[in-house]
């Protein structure tokens, strides 16, 4: 049995087919990691949904931004853009079911494995973990959002998830805005301000940044023991590059015309495929 890590497939879904054939992926024995955006910016994210639903048994995944905005667009709560490329899924009016199979997706994954190296805690969410979080704060603060999400009142809290604001702890007066905070901590995060501020607009390399921003895994992080290890997606211009040995980013932007990677988390073993459609 093995257990492999996936990056962004963003609706990728012939890619990943691809992927599964070179790790040879057996479904009565291997599990897959997804770090989340599941869908959209590729053309095949119905294709995505359906699939993964079929081997969910297999699977340990968590919610991307991508997901929570497609679910608010299907919700009528947020405009589809220009950009997005969920159409399928949309105009499948059969597949509502989809909609709260990733409602009922958590926000984080953490299991022990026995690797090469022995036992480690992998820690797995879409963005990453705040430098300020312990493991239980992780945990309390991702299965709140998680209850508020699976709610019969989740349509109400939908609507106050989205914005930028605010982007610092001290400044939260409300319930709704800490939820909206620990929502871009998880699915959106990328760069911090000198002040401790999340920086949400710049979603660059980290190499062409401004001296100001700092990416989070350069913080010293609560979360962090001897046998930790931090898997996130979210941030294509990294390219799967951090520099760290125990914080590892997934996404290597298949949806920008890259590549589809996974790793195997038992030996560190990275498969990847091109770019198809």
């Amino acid at each position: 049995m093995s257990n492999y890590a996936i990056g962004d497939l963003q609706g990728c879904y012939s890619e990943l087919q691809d992927l599964l054939k070179k790790i040879s992926f057996d479904k009565d024995e291997d599990k897959l990691w997804f770090c989340g955006d599941l869908v959209n910016r590729g053309s095949e994210s119905l294709n995505c949904l359906h699939f993964l639903y079929s081997i969910r048994e297999n699977c340990h995944i968590v919610l991307g931004n991508h997901d929570l905005h497609l679910i608010a667009v299907q919700n009528s709560i947020r405009d589809i853009s220009k950009n997005d490329t969920f159409h399928d899924i949309l105009h499948s009016s059969k597949d509502d079911f989809l909609i709260d199979w990733l409602r009922s997706l958590p926000f984080h994954f953490i299991k022990t494995i026995d690797t090469k190296e022995g036992e480690k805690e992998f820690v797995m969410t879409h963005a990453g973990i705040p430098p300020h979080w312990t493991k239980k704060d992780l945990i309390d603060h991702s299965n709140k959002l998680s209850s508020n999400l699976v709610s019969n009142d989740y349509r109400n809290f939908l609507k106050k998830i989205f914005g930028n604001r605010p982007d610092h702890p001290d400044k939260c007066k409300k319930d709704e805005e800490v939820s909206r905070l620990n929502i871009n901590f998880l699915t959106r995060m990328r760069f911090y301000n000198p002040d401790g501020s999340l920086e949400l607009d710049y979603k660059g390399k980290v190499e062409t940044a401004p001296n100001n921003l700092k990416p989070w895994f350069e913080y010293k992080l609560k979360i962090l023991e001897e046998n930790t290890h931090i898997l996130f997606g979210h941030w294509a211009a990294l390219n799967g590059v951090t520099g760290k040995d125990n914080i590892t980013a997934l996404d290597t932007g298949c949806a920008w015309g890259n590549k589809l990677t996974a790793i195997r988390l038992e030996d560190k073993a990275t498969f990847s495929c091109d770019k198809l459609n």
